[in-house]
């Protein structure tokens, strides 16, 4: 099987609007399968989970099917998946489960490149504690991540970092760090949220210690996640009710579980492992279809960037050599706002902001306004590209 976008596209009911959709960093659109699978558990009999009926034996099997596929997506053991409301609010969870064993004297690392969800959790976390935040930059022209080693000690208790900046698409080399960061006995956090959706993911060959993404950013529904070893997850303790499992990965999941969002995140991982391979098992059709979305995504990547760079006035904020599908641009004389109502009038979304990545954008000179953003996605096609950069040349003109 290759990777036919024609074929995938006829499965998004959102494309018959005739809208190229560049949003796919903010959320993605949803294939149908994973309409259905939500649709049908909301109204299948279901209870809260348990042995005795069929309904609570339905609950646990959607709750324990998710974590398997989780585990297929991302190259970890299901005993380890955690689900949240967001990737925000898990990553809130954990920072406040660590940060109990934190002190003066202690130090976190977090960088100008993260979204604010893998940064501000850790710095308030930090200051709760009394523990030293370290900031690590970026090199304003590429994009590249400056050198961690650089704020590491033994006194680091974690490192936060992004798998890919979800404005500028810089993907640093997490082995690297990971390497450097245990060297020092210190915790690696990573946000995938925006690795996932563009690229195979393995976490243990990623080095990551907690490894954190969003359903909703590779077409499926909204909520969070959040994977560790699950002897990892065992070493903390959370705030939770008295009655509730004290068991992993239960013990971190608070209330009864979204089971319609959970059977949706299982189709959207089976569509997704299902865009151009046929192999026997899921983990392996995951790897190959990621393998080869990522290099559809790389040529039209390719093409965008050629494009937009051929217009007088286009600033292209930052040029990492290694990125995910990511463009950060602004055009001279116009503003944000204009640039992108401009494109929506043209039936091309591709929206205008800082995007939570506040420390990249004020590190950028661009303020809290940001620039504007196109993402591609499994959907997108060489008209939605073309489409894009001719609406940003009209303006330009």
């Amino acid at each position: 099987m290759t990777f036919d976008v024609d074929r995938i596209r006829k499965d998004f009911p959102a494309l018959d609007e005739g809208v190229a959709y560049f949003d796919g960093p903010g959320g993605t659109q949803v294939p149908r399968q994973v309409a259905e699978a939500v649709a049908a558990t909301l109204t299948a009999g279901i209870s809260n989970r348990g042995a005795v009926t069929a309904a609570e034996r339905r609950a646990d099997e959607v709750v324990l099917g998710a974590r398997r596929a989780v585990a297929d997506l991302l190259g970890c053991d299901p005993g380890g998946v955690v689900f949240a409301r967001s990737m925000t609010q898990a990553t809130y969870d954990v920072s406040r489960a660590l940060a109990k064993d934190w002190g003066p004297g202690d130090e976190v690392v977090v960088t100008r490149l993260d979204h604010d969800s893998n940064i501000r959790p850790w710095v308030q976390a930090a200051e709760r504690a009394g523990a030293t935040v370290r900031w690590v930059g970026f090199d304003r022209e590429t994009g590249e991540l400056d050198d961690v080693r650089a704020e590491l000690s033994g006194r680091t208790r974690l490192v936060a970092v992004t798998g890919a900046s979800n404005v500028l698409g810089t993907r640093p080399d997490l082995p690297a760090i990971a390497d450097a960061v245990h060297d020092a006995g210190a915790l690696l956090y990573v946000d995938g949220v925006h690795l996932t959706p563009h690229a195979p993911v393995d976490v243990a060959a990623l080095g990551a210690d907690f490894y954190a993404c969003s359903p909703y950013k590779f077409l499926g529904p909204h909520h969070g996640v959040v994977v560790a070893a699950p002897e990892r997850w065992e070493r903390l303790r959370p705030d939770k009710l008295l009655p509730s499992s004290d068991a992993v990965p239960e013990r971190f999941e608070l209330g009864t579980l979204p089971y319609e969002l959970l059977a949706g995140t299982t189709a959207a991982i089976d569509y997704l492992a299902g865009l151009a391979s046929q192999a026997t098992d899921r983990r392996t059709r995951v790897l190959e279809s990621m393998r080869a979305l990522e290099e559809h995504e790389d040529r039209l990547l390719g093409r965008l960037l050629a494009g937009l760079r051929a217009i007088d006035g286009i600033t292209l904020n930052s040029d990492p050599v290694r990125r995910t599908p990511t463009v950060f641009f602004s055009l001279a004389g116009r503003e944000n706002r204009e640039v992108q109502e401009h494109l929506a009038a043209a039936g091309v979304n591709a929206p205008a902001s800082g995007f939570y990545a506040i420390e990249a954008s004020r590190w950028l000179g661009l303020g809290d306004a940001g620039a504007v953003r196109a993402g591609l996605a499994p959907y997108t096609n060489v008209e939605d590209v073309d489409r894009l950069v001719a609406g940003v040349a009209e303006l330009a003109s």
